[in-house]
């Protein structure tokens, strides 16, 4: 588990406890089957926050997948590429460093929350946007909240070096991140492809 998920599936299992210890006094039935539910929603908490250890590609210029989830958006325009990552409330919501280099600036967004996967929560929702310099160009990284995540966290500093694959945040509850690429950079993804965070390589760096 992220130690920022820790503390969240405590209440639960104490309010299981609790009615276990109710039912076991006064023999009341059903507190047997909201003992199960407390006890089922403390383990749900602790598979959102889970946190598996992932075999990190190597190679130089990869750009590895930031995030657990679904490809919902993958444009090529002038500017260069862009996509974005769908992220579930199933999915593991650690977020890992795409590429290896600097970061140049993390600037916090105040905003909206809907629904992550509208095109309206790109632009409008609650984020982190991240900047981070390879020796190829700038990548633009943004964790974005949703209709239920309602904090997303980044832990490096702007001047921090981060290695492509490391753990450098986690967004709480459903919601995507965000990607755009220097141009000339090559994708291997496309639009509905299911990503895995620190080990699916989405493309290269030019």
């Amino acid at each position: 588990m992220t130690k920022e998920g820790f503390l969240f599936p405590l209440p639960f299992f104490f309010l299981a406890g609790l009615s276990f210890y109710l039912f076991d006094r006064f023999v009341l039935f059903p507190l047997i089957y909201v003992s199960a539910a407390f006890f089922l929603l403390a383990l749900l908490m602790m598979l959102f926050f889970r946190d598996p250890v992932r075999k990190i590609p190597e190679g130089d210029g990869l750009i590895l997948s930031p995030a657990d989830g679904r490809i919902i958006k993958c444009d090529n325009d002038s500017g260069g590429l862009s996509l974005s990552i769908f992220l579930s409330i199933f999915n593991v919501h650690v977020n890992r460093a795409p590429v290896t280099g600097t970061v140049k600036s993390v600037k916090f967004c105040p905003g909206r929350f809907f629904t992550a996967y509208k095109e309206e929560a790109l632009r409008e929702n609650q984020r982190n946007e991240i900047e981070i310099e390879t020796q190829t160009g700038t990548v633009h990284f943004h964790q974005v909240t949703g209709a239920i995540a309602r904090r997303t966290i980044f832990r490096p500093a702007a001047g921090q070096i981060v290695k492509a694959g490391e753990r450098v945040g986690l967004i709480r509850f459903g919601s995507r991140v965000d990607l755009w690429l220097p141009p000339g950079s090559g994708l291997y993804v496309s639009r509905g492809q299911k990503v895995k965070g620190g080990q699916t390589i989405l493309g290269r760096l030019p």
